[in-house]
């Protein structure tokens, strides 16, 4: 392989038509960011747009609902017709709302419908643990026993999925299959539209958690037909901690009863009747719940314009470049210091390179004085998620340098190798 440079990567740099968006972020000299897919950092855009909605408050109290700059009656909505552009769906068939886990309930809810002889979730054993939480309590609340309904795909190298073993649990007892886009430790991408083909002729609903992939690659939920979908915000799309959520529903499934009624989800003409009789909006937005958090949406108005300039198949593009770039230094710089562990295959990488260390979480904390801000997650791996909107591959390169040096010189060695309360 040819030796990259300092000067390759300052080329790459000056050809990037994404490279004017690192100013509209908050980035420090001093240090490299490469834990977005955890928290994205904070835009001026973001920043602006919290500032507003606050001021809409203090100038208009309650009429804030109806007037100022960003009316909050309608502003899940209006968000959402940008959003849907990031999940490949239909205006209406995307809505801000509530939180991952919150979501969840509600579309698991409202799709999970066990009969006789169909009684089982279909997941997997490497999802997120809130998900396997959520689907366990929705189980014991239909009456049934996670032990026995909740199955778990299991994986061959504990790190990544056979996606003919998930199909080949697709049985008649299942009821509701619910998976990852992008496994959060390997940064595995499912083939979201094979599988949801598979679970159809099959007559089985079938939803994803997109958390780790939305913001740094395309979808096409409608095209695909997908049931439904969840995510968080708060990584690549930048929407700050706890930030607002968001949930799609095809929109052949509008008509269905919403699991957890709630008066957000009202036809919004009727709403304020306080009737009642439950008429739910005929659309995704029948699917909320309650009142929008207005101060964790406001930062997502500035973020989802800088992705509306951006566009989505440009970020992909820088993405899986910087990505590439990344594991090409480790083999340069680091050959057998750690083994890659996320797919190589760029149809079948999240935002993020993992790698694989026994001293994982001493490295990361070796990093961290360095001023380069990694991710750990048990039991002993390394996430790098270089992000395409504020993320050069000046960054990467000097990333690898400064862990080269630790590695080479065993700094890592003066850390306790536990991982700190937040990985």
């Amino acid at each position: 392989m040819r030796q990259i440079t300092v000067q390759t990567v300052d080329l790459m740099d000056q050809n990037d038509e994404l490279a004017s968006f690192k100013k509209e972020f908050y980035t420090k000299d001093e240090s490299i960011y490469l834990d977005g897919n955890s928290l994205g950092l904070l835009s001026k855009r973001a920043e602006q747009s919290l500032l507003d909605v606050l001021n809409d408050w203090k100038e208009h109290g309650i009429d804030g609902w109806m007037g100022g700059k960003y009316p909050w009656f309608t502003l899940s909505e209006k968000l959402a017709e940008k959003l849907s552009l990031l999940v490949g769906a239909e205006e209406k068939e995307v809505i801000v709302t509530g939180s991952t886990t919150v979501n969840l309930h509600q579309l698991v809810a409202t799709f999970f419908e066990p009969k006789e002889g169909r009684t089982k979730i279909l997941a997997d054993e490497l999802t997120f643990p809130s998900d396997i939480y959520g689907l366990q309590s929705q189980l014991k609340l239909k009456g049934l026993n996670p032990a026995t309904d909740l199955l778990q795909v299991g994986s061959k190298n504990g790190l990544t999925l056979d996606e003919q073993d998930i199909i080949d649990r697709m049985t008649d007892d299942v009821a509701l299959i619910l998976l990852p886009s992008v496994l959060y430790r390997s940064g595995q991408l499912l083939d979201i539209e094979r599988l949801t083909r598979e679970a159809h002729k099959r007559n089985i609903p079938i939803g994803f958690d997109l958390c780790h992939s939305i913001g740094t690659l395309p979808h096409e939920l409608s095209k695909w037909g997908v049931d439904f979908a969840f995510w968080c915000n708060y990584k690549y799309v930048n929407a700050g901690p706890g930030g607002v959520g968001g949930l799609y529903v095809n929109k052949k499934h509008f008509t269905k009863t919403p699991g957890l009624s709630g008066w957000f989800g009202s036809k919004k003409e009727t709403q304020f009747d306080m009737d009642h009789h439950f008429d739910a909006e005929n659309s995704a937005g029948g699917f909320q719940i309650g009142t929008p958090h207005m101060l964790s949406t406001a930062p997502l108005i500035g973020s989802l314009s800088i992705f509306e300039e951006a566009k989505i198949d440009r970020i992909r593009t820088k993405s899986l470049k910087l990505t590439t770039l990344l594991m090409d230094l480790l083999n340069q710089e680091l050959e057998n210091e750690f083994r890659i562990v996320n797919p190589l295959d760029d149809k079948r990488r999240g935002g993020h390179v993992a790698l694989m260390h026994n001293d994982s979480a001493r490295i990361c904390k070796a990093l961290k004085d360095n001023g380069i801000v990694p991710d750990f997650r048990a039991p002993n791996i390394i996430r790098l998620a270089p992000v395409a909107l504020y993320n050069s591959y000046r960054d990467v390169f000097e990333a690898v340098q400064i862990l080269s040096k630790i590695m080479k010189n065993r700094e890592y060695e003066k850390y306790e190798n536990k991982r700190e309360v937040i990985a």
